[in-house]
């Protein structure tokens, strides 16, 4: 999947008008992540249609890029993530960062993971049957 990288200033309101014109765009936020430098932050984010709004964010005057992530079910149970974290840690998989989020209609986390090496994270979670 592909995830939305937006960079903000770091200014009074700067994240409450990209959220507010992302909902003048009609963008429903699936999950966020918002993490901050001195100078900026990285606004992380899974919508549907992530070039469709990329494209609509630029013409807004906004920094944005697409980075491709993996979305996992886990179970939303104690113990959840790190059991499907230590599945893949011996197929080599670096976790460069991640965030999760619950989904109302299920029973299960998604996790939302960028990895160092994609190819490698697609073999893994093919070998272990992992989705």
């Amino acid at each position: 999947m592909l995830q939305l990288s937006i960079f903000l200033e770091n200014t009074k309101g700067r994240l409450a008008e990209v959220l507010n014109l992302l909902a003048d765009l009609g963008v429903n936020v699936r999950a966020l992540s918002l993490a901050d430098t001195k100078d900026y932050g990285v606004l992380r984010l899974m919508v549907d249609s992530p070039e469709q709004v990329a494209e609509e964010l630029r013409q807004k005057n906004c920094v944005v890029s697409l980075t491709p992530v993996f979305v996992l079910e886990v179970p939303d149970e104690v113990g959840g993530l790190v059991g499907v974290l230590n599945r893949l840690v011996p197929e080599g998989v670096v976790v460069e960062y991640m965030y999760a989020f619950v989904e109302k209609a299920r029973e299960k986390a998604q996790v939302v993971i960028r990895v160092r090496d994609n190819q490698g994270m697609e073999k893994a979670l093919k070998k272990l049957g992992l989705n």
